[in-house]
């Protein structure tokens, strides 16, 4: 196989094969978040193109975030047994056929489908529960860098390429945006199916970090089947923090900023390319944040940064409606939001894999993860209907940064096993 002799060749330069495994996976979910993220910039469009309301585009929206959600503690398990290959590039042909099929669409209910349910589960299988899997089975060292370096790519993705999606839509149709967010993705899948492998074992090689072999999981497949790690884990205060603050954090984020914020500076005057590249300067920075957080989580108590990353986050919204909505006005926000974006995912997964341990951790955050996306499609409903029947949409950014303040809070209540990987249910 091709990975092998890749591996073969880097290991006579003492270059691991966990990297490949960090750039392959980085690309997938990149151009997955993309393809998360293009719906935002193009509602407008199809507004016009169609005559759907807001909350109409904001329901088919919503049923994508939830299926993103509700897809991933079942994806988590389903690469434990079936492997990262397979899942992955599942994931990565139901998206290609949902936005595929899209471009001849004409009714609302083919919005749902093939937005809601072909894209909300493939990416659901390529969310961040890819990048938890990959970091704990093939990285025992810098394991929170990697961590972070995916995470960043999952919210860039969603930002940095809107102002191309914008532009294109705006110049050429919606439709020829999604071409190109189909071809990043064919190109994904090339490269998963040359290069992804499951385990290090698979390319001869033990996990960055460790010097020898680790003992394979005697743990029998049922243990991790999601219904089972979700009993387990509920009985537990780490789990119910940490899922009620992922929730607000999609309400905070994806839910809102990724798919209102268009059109939020669409209601004063801004026009879409310019709102896409406030955002595209958002992935910018969430790059460098995220990043930093995963580091700053190998070294600080990961509670302490959830209650910074929150309250810094809910300021920052609180203070939205008081920015003027141009470019050079929105930037202060941008800069400071972007670095918060998604930087909450570093301290949470260190977090679940402290409680429930390395093995466990992608499942139970995939159940986590799936709070996130309950929140995102909470918010993106309600966000579209006070829009629709209000005309502003100031009162949903007023809630998020409410309930971000609220999520500092809560984070300190978490208490820390006092040993990795055990899972005590009493706390």
């Amino acid at each position: 196989m091709i990975s092998s002799t890749v591996a073969r060749q880097l290991s006579r330069h003492n270059v691991h094969y966990g990297w490949v495994m960090l750039a392959v996976t980085f690309l997938t979910m990149l151009t997955t978040a993309c393809a998360m993220g293009a719906p935002g910039v193009l509602m407008p469009p199809l507004q016009k193109s169609f005559g759907w309301t807001a909350a109409q585009i904001s329901g088919a929206l919503a049923v994508r975030l939830i299926l993103l959600g509700l897809i991933a503690p079942f994806a988590a398990a389903m690469m434990i047994r079936f492997g990262l290959k397979r899942v992955v590039s599942l994931a990565l042909v139901l998206i290609v056929a949902g936005l595929g099929l899209s471009l001849l669409m004409t009714e609302i209910w083919q919005l749902f489908l093939f937005w809601g349910l072909f894209v909300g589960v493939g990416t659901g299988m390529t969310a961040i529960v890819l990048g938890a899997t990959v970091a704990n089975r093939w990285f025992s060292q810098r394991r929170g860098l990697v961590i972070g370096i995916l995470t960043a790519s999952s919210a860039t993705g969603q930002l940095a390429f809107l102002p191309v999606i914008a532009r294109l839509s705006e110049d050429y149709g919606w439709q020829t945006a999604l071409l190109l967010v189909c071809a990043l993705l064919i190109v994904a899948l090339v490269l998963v199916l040359l290069l992804l492998r499951d385990r290090p074992v698979d390319v001869g090689q033990v996990p960055y970090g460790e010097t020898q072999a680790l003992a394979p999981v005697k743990t029998p497949p049922v243990a991790f089947s999601p219904f089972a790690m979700l009993k387990e884990a509920a009985r537990t205060r780490t789990f119910w923090i940490l899922f009620g603050t992922f929730f607000i954090c999609g309400a905070s984020t994806n839910g809102l900023v990724q798919t209102h914020f268009v059109s939020l500076c669409g209601d004063f005057g801004m026009v879409a390319v310019a709102a896409a590249s406030v955002l595209a300067l958002m992935g910018l920075f969430d790059f460098i944040g995220t990043i930093g957080s995963g580091w700053l989580s190998d070294r600080f108590d990961s509670r302490w940064l959830l209650f910074w990353y929150y309250a810094l986050r809910g300021l920052s919204l609180l203070y939205l409606p008081n920015a003027e909505f141009t470019i050079l006005g929105l930037s202060p926000f941008a800069v400071f939001y972007g670095l918060d974006w998604i930087a909450t995912v570093p301290p949470t997964l260190k977090l679940a894999a402290e409680k429930f341990g390395p093995e466990k951790a992608p499942v139970v955050f995939g159940w986590i993860f799936c709070g996130h996306q309950l929140g995102a499609a909470a918010i993106a409903f309600i966000a579209g209907t006070i829009r629709t029947e209000w005309g502003s949409y100031l009162p949903a950014f007023a809630l998020a940064g409410t309930l971000c303040l609220i999520a500092a809070l809560a984070a300190l209540f978490i208490i820390r096993p006092k040993a990795q990987g055990v899972l005590q249910s009493t706390s």
